[in-house]
């Protein structure tokens, strides 16, 4: 789309990133009738973590039908937890089918974002200047991989890639592979890989609790009821939905609950049952509560890890050398294959790029404790920029693409004040951001996540840096604004 000249009845909106909420916006934005709008993507395809993530036994941890958009459910998932090809395929499909392509701009993305006269103004990285009206972070939360800072990395002689940036040119089989990590990316890889390479060596700092979850494959019998009857398929979104949102969410924010001790229970028992060796089983088992990282769900990466070829490495990594990985046990573990499964800066959001607000406020300065951003969406001081799976909103082993569709519907509530002429600038108040934070932190303290872990939910303070209180409340806040916790100005 042109950079048209933009009016009150038709602001011009830039979206940042064209992954499964950046496309989603755009296509909200459409159906309310919106027609000055543009994404910026960095990359050359659609899809965003399902784009970038490719390594063997790829696959989202939400249960399929509950990962799609509610206007475009997907009869045909071939198992419970999708893999993520098809996840990629289902995304690049409603990116067709929704005309979404026409209004992304690839291979640009958008380094500097600067409010001031009334306007957001853009430097994308190939020198284009653009300008908006209103500005959406739809960047997502796992895109920018750490690297672990392990001395010698760099002096590796065999090849080295982080799991983002899969090497699918390398040959594993009758390869010696070693995995550094342990969290969900790094549990599939195991199970994918070991009875294919010749040895496996998973590099543990900080043992998981393994949720067994089947993962089920569904008949053509089923998939062709889903077809034929959507009232099946809706039934089945709903049971999914159930299970996520009420059953699970519900335990996560109250480490007390019962339904949270059950999940505790159903893991301990996964272990004490399925993992035979005495000395292996002790060094798998967590020294915190079930919950407090994020759950892996699993069928047989404890079988896998049993494997003849497979070793749980526990001692502490003391450098990487030319040859393979040394221990502080002083054994060299010999690699032909590195793979980094350290994961991903999630404090980033739309970071790096600069941010400024009114009056050249930056978004770093304003986010140097720690990112913080009313129910996710708005920061004060940064009118008429609004995000999307930004900080302490509900990510805990939940749908991101129901979490999303409501953060659109709500912000394009927001935008309305626009369109109608009733302000030109909406932001949060400082006010309503200080309240919000506060009560949020305090509740967080009561969750599973606040039990004594260390994971990428917290902050560098330490306090869970999620939604801790139930996904109804999060949903009914979603429903109308709050208009008197915004400023409305001009």
């Amino acid at each position: 789309m042109s950079n048209a000249q933009s009016t009150a009845r038709d602001p011009r909106v830039v979206i940042l990133g064209a992954g499964m909420a950046g496309m989603l916006t755009a296509i909200k934005l459409r159906e309310a009738g919106y027609k000055n709008y543009v994404i910026y993507e960095k990359t050359d395809r659609v899809g965003g973590t399902w784009r970038e993530n490719t390594y063997p036994g790829v696959a989202c941890d939400v249960p399929a039908h509950g990962y799609t958009y509610s206007f475009e459910p997907n009869p045909n998932w071939s198992q419970t937890f999708a893999p993520g090809p098809e996840i990629q395929a289902y995304f690049e499909g409603v990116a067709k089918k929704y005309e979404v392509l026409p209004s992304i701009r690839f291979n640009e993305s958008v380094p500097h974002c600067e409010f001031r006269d009334g306007q957001w103004h853009l430097r994308t990285s190939t020198g284009r200047s653009d300008t908006a009206d209103v500005l959406i972070a739809a960047t997502g939360v796992l895109h920018h991989p750490h690297v672990a800072d392990i001395p010698g990395l760099a002096s590796f002689q065999g090849t080295c890639f982080h799991t983002a940036r899969w090497d699918h040119s390398v040959p594993l089989e009758g390869k010696r592979v070693g995995v550094i990590g342990t969290g969900s990316t790094a549990i599939q890889i195991t199970s994918a890989l070991v009875k294919k390479v010749a040895r496996f060596d998973l590099f543990q700092r900080t043992a998981q609790w393994i949720m067994p979850i089947e993962n089920r494959l569904y008949t053509e019998e089923e998939k062709a009821r889903f077809r034929s009857d959507p009232a099946a398929l809706a039934a089945e979104r709903d049971s999914i939905t159930k299970m996520l949102f009420e059953d699970f969410a519900n335990a996560v924010i109250d480490s007390e609950s019962e339904p949270m001790k059950m999940i505790e229970q159903a893991c301990l028992d996964n272990l004490e049952h399925n993992v035979k060796d005495p000395v292996l089983r002790e060094k798998l088992r967590p020294n915190y509560r079930a919950g407090c990282k994020r759950l892996i769900f699993s069928t047989d990466f404890y079988d896998a890890i049993q494997q003849p070829n497979a070793n749980l490495v526990t001692e502490g990594i003391e450098c990487i050398e030319p040859t393979g990985v040394r221990t502080r046990d002083g054994k060299l573990h010999e690699l032909d294959v590195l793979v980094i499964a350290t994961g991903f800066r999630a404090d980033s959001f739309i970071r790096p790029s600069t941010v400024l607000g009114r009056g050249g406020v930056s978004l770093d300065q304003v986010w140097e404790d720690h990112p913080v951003a009313y129910l996710s969406i708005s920061v004060p001081q940064f009118p008429n920029f609004f995000m999307l799976n930004g900080p302490n909103g509900p990510v805990g082993n939940f749908s991101l693409i129901r979490i999303a569709e409501s953060q659109v519907a709500y912000i394009l509530q927001l935008m309305e004040q626009i369109r109608s002429g009733r302000c030109r600038e909406i932001s949060v108040t400082p006010d309503a951001s200080v309240t919000f934070e506060a009560a949020r932190c305090a509740a967080a303290k009561k969750s599973i996540w606040a039990t004594g872990c260390k994971s990428w939910y917290l902050d560098k303070n330490g306090v869970p840096a999620s939604w801790p209180w139930t996904p109804t409340r999060f949903f009914e806040e979603m429903q109308k604004p709050r208009l008197e916790a915004f400023e409305l100005a001009g």
